[in-house]
């Protein structure tokens, strides 16, 4: 096979792989349309978040911990010091829905290099309930959040998660976050699942707390330096799988630059490749920018228009994500394709920096994550 057939088979087969992953998000995710009563015998239900910091919608998005419609459940809160600015606004939400068994619990256990998963060891240990959800601060739950993970679960069921979805972004750069977290991210989340490859996605995650405890309890999450990481390869050894919900919940935005946009990228991209390398050596096809040179560079040896070449190809990725992100109800612009367009541009900067990078910021915590060989996937976390 010459290099121009080579380059041109690459570019062609990554295409179709790119167009079919969308048609498979497509099928398997479903667009919310009204309220998924809970069912009648629904059990009690924890849910743990972490916080810290204030961020533009933080008590938006706990408050909405507050109004979901279920019958028994509790809030447990998290904050490592009293003094963090989000203290205040989470013991006024706990006074002002007095209805809802809430507590703040100030204090981390330092059980990892992973601040967030230090934040929860206490109210793991203070769970009212045997099932319990790990929900980041910033996800915005609906009023039937709780029974949206429940009807996922099945017989085979380890751990239910979902993936964000980036809603309300303000200007350019949060446009590439939303497409980075959406058509791209979850959607991919999504197709590892359809295939039988779901991994977890700490978002949001339903645990059975007996099926962890017997596994180490919460400290298991701990083998990793990201805990979505290791809740995966926990659930996968006990034979079970991780399941989606099934479409993907919403975490407004608001404004981003592009330090933020590239910050919080490449410190999941250097998780992903420290803790899965297998699965993240691929991710360097993903956009379009490698398929699209190749195929370039085949179109000329064959004597191709190029600019067909480039718009079709383009057409044949982006399209078909426009469509993903309409079914959907995510963000839609007329400048989405030229945010797919910086973020697929992006994506290869990013693979090849995560490949050589130590040092992440992860909520103002400075970590370095080495692997120790290269046949031992455990990771070191260090704060400073």
């Amino acid at each position: 096979m010459t290099w121009e057939l080579a380059a041109a088979v690459f570019a062609i087969g990554t295409t179709a792989i790119n167009v079919l992953s969308i048609l498979i998000a497509i099928v398997r995710m479903k667009r919310r349309v009204g309220f998924l009563p809970p069912p009648k015998d629904a059990p009690p239900v924890t849910i743990l978040r972490p916080v810290c910091g204030l961020e533009p919608f933080s008590e938006e998005t706990l408050r909405s911990g507050f109004e979901l419609d279920y019958p028994v459940y509790e809030n447990v809160f998290g904050v490592a010091r009293a003094s963090d600015p989000i203290e205040p606004v989470v013991e006024r939400l706990i006074a002002e829905h007095p209805h809802v068994p809430s507590r703040l619990i100030v204090g981390e256990e330092r059980i990892s290099g992973n601040p967030k998963l230090n934040n929860c060891v206490l109210p793991w240990n203070a769970a009212s309930h045997d099932w319990v959800i790990m929900a980041d601060s910033n996800l915005l739950m609906p009023r039937d959040y709780i029974q949206r993970l429940f009807v996922n679960w099945r017989r085979n069921t380890g751990l239910i998660c979902s993936t964000p979805a980036g809603v309300r972004p303000k200007g350019f750069w949060a446009e590439v976050e939303c497409v980075f977290l959406n058509s791209l991210q979850a959607r991919w989340q999504y197709v590892g699942e359809a295939l039988g490859f779901g991994f977890a996605q700490g978002k949001s995650m339903l645990w059975q707390k007996s099926f962890l405890e017997a596994r180490g309890g919460i400290r298991a999450l701990a083998a990793e330096t990201a805990e979505d990481a290791a809740a995966t390869k926990v659930v996968r050894r006990a034979g079970l799988h991780v399941h989606l919900v099934d479409a993907p919940f919403e975490q407004p935005l608001g404004r981003r630059t592009p330090r933020e946009v590239w910050a919080r990228q490449i410190r999941w991209a250097r998780l992903r490749r420290v803790t899965f390398p297998v699965f993240f050596a691929p991710e360097i096809a993903s956009g379009i920018a490698v398929p699209l040179a190749l195929g370039l560079f085949a179109a000329a040896a064959y004597g191709v228009s190029l600019p067909l070449v480039a718009v079709a190809m383009m057409a044949l990725w982006f399209g078909p994500e426009i469509v993903l992100a309409r079914q959907q109800g995510w963000p839609l612009s007329w400048r989405m394709p030229f945010a797919c367009l910086v973020r697929d541009a992006l994506i290869l900067p990013m693979w090849l920096y995560a490949w050589v990078a130590e040092d992440i910021v992860w909520r103002g915590n400075q970590m370095t994550i080495r692997t120790k060989s290269a046949d031992d996937l455990s990771v070191d976390g260090a704060l400073s």
